[in-house]
């Protein structure tokens, strides 16, 4: 039998790494569950058995029921029908099939029915499930709402709500709005106070929102009287068995068709407020918006993984000239690029969720009782690398996701191009994952304070730090040359803005890229030491890669005037 997570030795190497071993520490708090719950693990060496067992589930489930489902679902999609949305017969299928394994829940504690198990292990479960489906990730992976609630709503809510989505029950995030995409402190639908029925009642539309009639809902609205910005929003959960929404329309999209994408009208529709009023976005919505894009950066490795395989497959299979066009060089300098892509976006993926991992626990934890001071500095730590690096994973992912599939097609020539094949499905997918959740250039936006404020140059020089074998010590020593390139471009950007307004505005992308690209390298080239069998070769072809495209960047920013900063402006 297939299973995707059995048949990819990358994602059980990270599930390997050592910081697993204080995620497990703090998520199962000195393994207290096992004094109430019988399947609670009594040890790290038990846990980390139990995720296992749990991804080896989701990766039976994924190459057994999701994938062959994908195409059915991409032809029939859903469609309204009395005002709701009715799914695809073959996502109700893979719905039913998730359920029945138990996979709601994945990251809530147990108390709540949940798996208690680590985001970056969820991560694992969204990049397979988009591996098989990725329209599909974006019903199912939205349980990481939940999340928000478990973290920000009071005991009742959460013992209301979350024992659901542990259930199986879908989850949306209400956000944009007709004339609030990306500028979300523009957001106007109506919250009003009902006293007599004790509850928030909703007025308004919401348009784009995904799998937008979802059983619980977080809600962005307005709260406040007589305001038009951030302040007066908050954030509310919208129950659908309450009644009061209905679904306008289901948007035609190019890609991830089986995700039904919604307009939806509010009419007097019940809520209960989360956390304090006046922090929707301030707050809530930062935090939701960071865990939806580490989840993008999951579904981009995971269409990517798919993409690459079908070209893979195809060249091994398809003979011109005599012989498989695998062994011409054009396609196989091809293949391996996109590989390499794919193992870079996994690596500076899962990087970034152990970090996300050790400071949302530590976060839980310091609502239970008071840190001390070494845990307090251990939060602040990885909250910086976490809200650091959590763009950089968004932005790479999702661009080379559209790179590798675009080279799929390529591989397959005329026949990627038919409907024939997947890679023309998986094309269509990827097109949306570098705009929703944040666009790459508001990924940029993001990033460049961590550029400026040398978050990313610090956790170069600890890379630096790290002992290189023998065979990764060359390459150990172009990525000092290259760092001294990014501060140098840094210094000169800097000095620039100073005198020619919008300069470092005008190169952030560029600046962006280059640490990135030297970030990667350097995850990559640790993984290479050790594990030289399976990563030397593709961490060789990335990090030459990487050089070229710093190189170009860094002269670009060089050969760049004050004045070029007008040849653009619109």
């Amino acid at each position: 039998m297939a299973n995707f997570y059995l048949d990819n030795k990358d994602l059980q190497y990270h599930l390997s790494h050592p910081l697993m071993k204080r995620i497990i520490e703090l998520k199962e708090r000195n393994f207290a569950d096992a004094k109430v719950y019988d399947y609670a693990p009594q040890d790290a060496e038990d846990a980390l058995d139990s995720y296992k067992r749990v991804l080896e589930i989701v990766g039976d489930v994924c190459a057994e029921v999701l994938a062959p489902n994908a195409e059915g679902v991409d032809h029939e999609g859903p469609r309204v029908v009395n005002d709701h949305v009715e799914y695809a017969s073959g996502t109700v299928r893979n719905m039913e099939a998730l359920n029945e394994a138990g996979l709601g829940g994945m990251t809530l504690p147990r108390r709540f029915d949940g798996l208690n198990m680590p985001v970056t292990c969820f991560a694992m479960a969204n990049e397979m499930v988009a591996r098989a489906d990725t329209g599909f990730e974006n019903i199912w992976g939205l349980q990481d709402c939940a999340e928000t609630i478990n973290e920000f709503a009071t005991e009742d809510i959460k013992a209301r709500f979350l024992p659901r989505v542990s259930a199986g029950e879908t989850c949306a995030m209400d956000l944009t709005e007709p004339d609030a995409g990306s500028d979300l402190g523009a957001v106007m639908l109506k919250a009003s106070w009902d006293e007599e029925a004790g509850v928030w009642r909703l007025n308004g539309c919401k348009r784009f929102i995904t799998n937008g009639d979802g059983d619980i809902s977080l809600v962005l609205a307005r709260t406040e009287d007589g305001t038009k910005d951030a302040r007066g929003l908050s954030m509310l959960i919208y129950d659908k068995r309450d009644g009061g929404v209905k679904v306008r329309r289901i948007e035609n999209k190019l890609g991830i068709k089986g995700s039904p994408t919604c307009e939806l009208v509010f009419n007097n529709a019940p809520a209960v407020l989360v956390g304090d009023r006046k922090m929707g976005l301030i707050k809530y919505v930062m935090s939701l918006m960071n865990a939806a894009r580490l989840g993008i950066a999951a579904q981009s490795t995971g269409l990517a993984e798919a993409a690459y395989r079908e070209a893979l497959k195809y060249a091994a299979e398809r003979e011109q000239f005599g012989k498989a066009i695998i062994k011409f060089a054009a396609v196989s300098e091809m293949l391996k690029n996109m590989e390499a892509k794919v193992l870079a976006s996994r690596a500076l993926l899962y990087e970034t969720a152990r970090w996300v991992d050790i400071y949302k626990q530590l976060t839980h934890i310091s609502h239970e009782r008071s840190l001390d001071a070494e845990e307090r500095q251990e939060m602040k730590y990885y909250n910086r690398l976490a809200d650091g690096f959590t763009p950089l994973a968004k932005m790479f992912a999702s661009e080379w996701a559209n790179e590798v599939a675009y080279d799929s097609i390529q591989v397959h020539g005329g026949s990627g191009y038919m409907k024939d094949y997947a890679c023309e499905r998986l094309y269509r997918d990827a097109r949306i994952l570098n705009i929703y959740e944040g666009t790459t250039q508001l990924q940029v936006v993001a990033a460049i304070n961590h550029v400026t404020k040398g978050t990313y140059l610090e956790q170069i020089m600890r890379y630096e730090a790290l002992e290189r074998t023998e065979a990764t010590k060359a390459m150990a020593e172009r990525l000092v040359e290259m760092r001294k390139v990014y501060e140098q471009v840094v210094e000169r950007v800097e000095t620039m803005d100073k005198e020619f307004a919008g300069y470092k505005d005008f190169h952030s992308r560029r600046l962006v890229e280059i640490a990135g690209y030297i970030i990667i390298s350097h995850i990559m080239l640790r993984q290479a030491g050790e594990r030289e069998e399976d990563y030397l070769n593709p961490t060789t072809i990335f990090v030459k890669y990487a050089a070229k495209k710093v190189a170009e960047a860094a002269s670009y920013i060089n050969e760049s005037e004050g004045s070029d900063v007008e040849l653009f402006r619109c």
